[in-house]
């Protein structure tokens, strides 16, 4: 955990340490802004004003560090990315696709469900009623990946929530072309 000043060196094991905070998925985000908050004060680059280059430059680097540290973990994705990546599990998300046959089917399903918005007109009802369906699966299975992958990275099962984590990010990105239709 970090001192009040930042004269010891950079080398903090990992963001939770940095913060003060254990290595969890299950943060309350209430807890998370607070021990940032107390690491940021502690080490704002104004406290240390007066002191010599060098320490102006390590409170500097402390800075970015733990506004950094904040950034990954506010995002329960970057956060659970970040637990994978602690653990050593590689996410292969440029290369692994593999995914469960009933994601599969799922995915194949929103896809066809957004191309055919795609072609209801803009204003239309059907489209507006289309929207708010695929919307509303979308986020329902985004909410249950997004527990089942909190119990399984706080129970320290990487290598189920590894999938689950690639298959949220598709979640995500549907989300995300949803949006942009509009």
């Amino acid at each position: 955990m970090l001192n009040a000043t930042p004269d010891r060196s950079l080398a903090v094991q990992d963001h939770f340490d940095l913060l003060g905070l254990p290595r969890s998925f299950s943060i309350e985000p209430h807890t998370l802004e607070a021990a940032w908050k107390r690491v940021a004060l502690a080490v704002h680059p104004d406290r240390f004003a007066t002191r010599s280059a060098a320490e102006k430059r390590v409170a500097m680097q402390w800075s970015s560090q733990a506004n950094e540290a904040y950034r990954i973990l506010r995002e329960p994705m970057s956060r659970a990315r970040y637990l994978c990546e602690l653990a050593g599990v590689d996410l292969q998300v440029e290369t692994n696709t593999a995914m469960s046959s009933d994601f599969l089917f799922r995915q194949m399903s929103w896809h066809e469900q957004l191309d055919a918005l795609l072609e209801l007109g803009r204003d239309s009802s059907a489209r507006h009623v289309a929207q708010e369906t695929l919307n509303a699966e979308l986020a329902e299975a985004e909410n249950k990946i997004v527990l089942q992958v909190g119990d399984d990275l706080d129970a320290g099962r990487f290598d189920r929530a590894s999938p689950l984590v690639r298959e949220w990010m598709f979640i995500n990105k549907m989300i995300a072309q949803l949006r942009a239709i509009n």
